[in-house]
């Protein structure tokens, strides 16, 4: 059976980024714990892919959690500079720190800021003062039942691909054993 799901999405149009990175400051502190009480780029769900001598600034937000690297290393030239395929790579994976929790090491993902309260468009969004960034919503048919993986389950799968599951379900074990007390 098919079902009707809105598709959210971020386009980038490349050439008007300046790099300013106001993007990356306002979600770093949009998704601190409490909100707005610090600001730290690592934390953010959207990284400027900079290059100021060769005039390149590439916004890339954060996509899914892949629990393999990739096979492919393409190459791209942009302006006469090479790049490697990694970094414009929206997954957070093993072979990169990018897009993930710097203390925890567990995947970021962009949730275009639908926390509470829920903002009406993603707050890089709303202050890329160049409009380099551009809101989007559409319609699409899928599967019944084919959602992705939430949040949680998503941190549980990558620590579970990083420690193995029985460990992680020792520990769980032990934390709930220790609560009981």
């Amino acid at each position: 059976m098919k079902v009707k799901k809105k598709i959210k999405t971020i386009k980038v149009v490349a050439d008007k980024c300046n790099g300013c990175r106001a993007c990356e400051m306002i979600c770093s502190a949009f998704h601190a714990s409490p909100k707005y009480s610090s600001n730290n780029p690592e934390r953010s769900r959207i990284r400027v892919i900079r290059d100021p001598l060769s005039d390149i600034y590439l916004p890339v937000y954060a996509g899914e959690y892949t629990p393999a690297e990739c096979m492919g290393r393409d190459k791209y030239v942009l302006d006469g500079k090479e790049y490697g395929e990694c970094a414009f790579c929206r997954a957070s994976c093993p072979s990169r720190s990018l897009f993930k929790e710097p203390d925890s090491g567990l995947p970021l993902k962009c949730d275009m800021c639908e926390d509470d309260p829920s903002q009406e468009t993603p707050l890089c969004v709303q202050w890329c003062v160049n409009e380099a960034l551009v809101y989007e919503e559409r319609e699409e048919e899928i599967d019944d039942g084919s959602e992705a993986l939430g949040d949680m389950e998503t941190g549980v799968a990558s620590l579970v691909d990083k420690y193995g599951l029985e460990k992680i379900l020792d520990t769980v074990a032990r934390m709930s054993a220790s609560r009981k007390d």
